[in-house]
C-alpha cells in the first residue's frame, strides 16, 4: 500500500515537473515579442556551447536580460512562498496562517519605503526591505521567547503586534513622502510585481532558497512528528525548539528574499498549499514538494496574464488576490470536517 501511494506520488510530482517546464518556456511566447521554445534554448545553450548564432542580437537580449529572470523569478517566488506558507500552516496547525504572519512583510514594506523617501538605489531599496522583514521576525521571535517561551499562541500574537507596529510606522512614512515621485513609487512596490527583475536577483534568491530547502528536508520527519503537537513530538526525542527554530528560520529567509525583490504578493502562500494538501494529504515532505511546484506555476500564470494585457502593467500582489480569494473561498466550500 505504502509502494502504491509512493508511486502515486511520484507521478504526480512527475506531472507538476512537467507543467512548470512547459509553463517555462510558454511563458517566452507571451509578450509583444513571441520567441519560439526553440530559440530559446538556443540562446540559452549558445552561453556555455557553441551553437551557430541564427537570431538577432536583440532578441538574445530579450531573453537572457528581460524575460528569463522574470520567468526564473515568478517560479523561485511562487515556489519559496509557498513553501513557507505550508511550513508555517504545518507548525502552527494553523490552514489560516501565511508567509508574512511573523511580519516580514510589514518590515520589509517599511524598509523599502523608508529607502524610498531618501532617495535610494534600487539595490538599496532591497537591502533596505530584506534588513527590516529579518528585523520585524526577530523582534517577535524575542518577544515569544521573553514572554512565552516560544509557544504557538504566543509567537503568533508577537508577530500580529510586531506587524502591526511596522505598519504604522509604514503609514508614518508614506504620510511624509513626497506625493509626486515617492510615494507612487512606495505605492507601487507595496502591490508587487516581477518586472524590475534581473538575473542578480535570480542569483541571490537560489542560495537562499537551496539553504532552506535542504534544511527543511534534512528536519522533514521532526516537523512531521511536531505537527502532531509539541508534547507528542517531544516524547518521539523531537527538538521541539530547534525544529521550530529552523521551520521559522528556513521558511523567513525564503520570504524575506523574495518580499525584498518583488514587493508584497499576497495569498500565494496560503492558498497554494491547501491545493497541494489535497493532491499529498498531510505529509509534511509530499507537502513541501508539491507547494513549491504548484505554486511557481501559479505566479508564473498570473504574470504572463499581465504581461498579456497590453499598455499597462498590473499589479503582481493585486492579480493574485483577485485569483486567490475566490479560489480559498472554494476550497473553504469543500471542507467538511475541519483541516489537518
Amino acid at each position: 500500500m505504502r509502494i502504491r501511494s509512493s508511486q502515486y506520488f511520484g507521478a504526480k510530482i512527475i506531472i507538476l515537473v512537467c507543467l512548470t517546464v512547459v509553463l517555462f518556456f510558454g511563458s517566452f511566447l507571451v509578450g509583444r515579442y513571441p520567441i519560439p521554445p526553440k530559440t530559446v534554448v538556443g540562446i540559452i545553450l549558445s552561453k556555455f556551447i557553441h551553437i551557430p548564432q541564427t537570431w538577432d542580437a536583440t532578441l538574445e537580449t530579450v531573453v537572457l536580460q528581460v524575460r528569463l529572470p522574470r520567468i526564473a523569478l515568478g517560479i523561485l517566488v511562487g515556489g519559496a512562498l509557498s513553501v513557507s506558507g505550508a511550513s508555517y500552516q504545518t507548525l502552527f496547525k494553523n490552514p489560516m496562517v501565511s508567509p508574512d504572519i511573523l511580519g516580514v512583510s510589514a518590515g520589509a514594506g517599511f524598509g523599502a519605503a523608508l529607502a524610498m523617501i531618501h532617495n535610494a538605489t534600487w539595490w538599496e531599496i532591497q537591502t533596505s526591505a530584506f534588513i527590516f522583514g529579518l528585523m520585524a521576525v526577530l523582534a517577535a521571535y524575542l518577544i515569544a521567547y521573553v514572554f512565552g517561551k516560544q509557544t504557538i499562541t504566543v509567537l503568533i500574537l508577537a508577530g500580529i503586534v510586531v506587524s502591526s507596529l511596522f505598519q504604522s510606522l509604514l503609514s508614518i512614512v508614506k504620510t511624509l513622502a513626497d506625493t509626486e515621485n515617492a510615494l507612487p513609487s512606495i505605492t507601487f512596490w507595496l502591490m508587487g510585481g516581477l518586472g524590475k527583475g534581473a538575473n542578480k536577483d535570480v542569483l541571490f534568491l537560489l542560495p537562499a532558497m537551496f539553504l532552506s530547502l535542504l534544511l527543511i528536508f534534512l528536519y522533514r520527519n521532526q516537523i512531521n512528528a511536531l505537527a502532531a503537537g509539541e508534547d507528542e513530538a517531544t516524547t518521539m526525542g523531537v527538538n521541539v525548539p530547534l525544529v521550530k527554530m529552523i521551520v521559522v528560520g528556513s521558511s523567513t529567509l525564503m520570504t524575506v528574499c523574495a518580499v525584498s525583490i518583488c514587493g508584497i504578493i499576497g495569498w500565494v502562500g496560503m492558498v497554494v498549499p491547501h491545493i497541494a494538501r489535497m493532491l499529498t494529504g498531510a505529509n509534511y515532505s509530499k507537502l513541501v514538494a508539491a507547494s513549491f511546484f504548484i505554486g511557481g506555476a501559479f505566479l508564473l500564470v498570473i504574470d504572463n496574464i499581465i504581461r498579456g494585457v497590453e499598455g499597462v502593467e498590473l499589479p503582481l500582489g493585486v492579480l493574485t488576490a483577485l485569483v486567490g480569494t475566490p479560489v480559498f473561498v472554494l476550497l473553504l466550500s469543500r471542507v467538511k470536517k475541519g483541516w489537518s
